[in-house]
């Protein structure tokens, strides 16, 4: 009998999700946020609030916009919401008609995680010019720890678009994906049962793959129902 083989020291090497606009997967929890997008620039307001769970696709769904601002020709800018700054915002936008700030990684309901009156500003300016703001966070406008009352009104006034909690179908697509950004194959087996027997989020979805992904290297066994099954019992625990 074989002795067990050692778990295997793995390095942090990381991997690169896809955000290619041919990698987004439409569905109908998503099928609002894409409406608006294909309707830009026909927006009623200078700005726009994408927002959803973590890992619902509120960055993918930025760069598709992103792209389609290009396209026109609105010379569009992804800027970091933490860089934001009344003093630099001139500089920051330059001759941008399109602004998109990604606050996913941020909790807005919790703290204001940003320059307030910069964003006023940047609010002002874009409709000044004729353009339009794309902000991407997971709390809704109104359950952001806004201080300025102006900025609140305008908040208020913008159009707001959820992204929906993903079905089975959106679920099991996401996977295969986020399998595949990882350079892994993986059968319908394990993709059902995951669907099944998982967290329904596709943020744990993202935890899950990852998780499935360092065990098989650390182990030295394939991806499949087996390991799955091991990972999420000691999950449960």
């Amino acid at each position: 009998m074989k002795p067990p083989v050692p778990p295997q020291l793995v390095l942090a090497l990381g991997h690169a999700a896809s955000l290619d606009p041919a990698d987004f997967i439409a569905a109908p929890c998503n099928e609002a946020a894409l409406a608006w997008i294909a309707r830009y620039p026909d927006w009623p307001a200078p700005l726009l609030a994408l927002h959803g769970p973590a890992g619902s696709g509120k960055t993918h769904l930025v760069h598709l916009w992103l792209q389609r601002a290009a396209a026109l020709g609105y010379a569009p800018r992804l800027i970091d919401p933490a860089s934001l700054a009344v003093a630099t915002l001139p500089r920051l936008i330059g001759n941008a008609h399109a602004v998109a700030l990604d606050f996913a990684a941020q909790d807005l309901a919790a703290a204001p995680g940003m320059d307030q009156r910069a964003l006023l500003h940047l609010y002002n300016m874009l409709g000044e010019r004729g353009g339009h703001v794309l902000a991407a966070a997971q709390a809704a406008p109104a359950r952001w720890a806004i201080a300025l009352a102006d900025l609140r009104s305008r908040l208020a006034a913008a159009p707001s678009v959820a992204i929906a909690p993903p079905d089975d179908a959106l679920l099991a697509a996401v996977l295969v994906k986020l399998f595949a950004d990882r350079q892994r194959r993986v059968d319908t087996g394990l993709i059902e049962y995951l669907v099944r027997r998982g967290e329904r989020s596709l943020a744990a979805a993202g935890r899950i793959v990852a998780a499935l992904d360092h065990q098989a290297l650390a182990l030295k066994r394939p991806v499949g129902v087996a390991l799955a099954r091991e990972l999420l019992e000691r999950m449960d625990r």
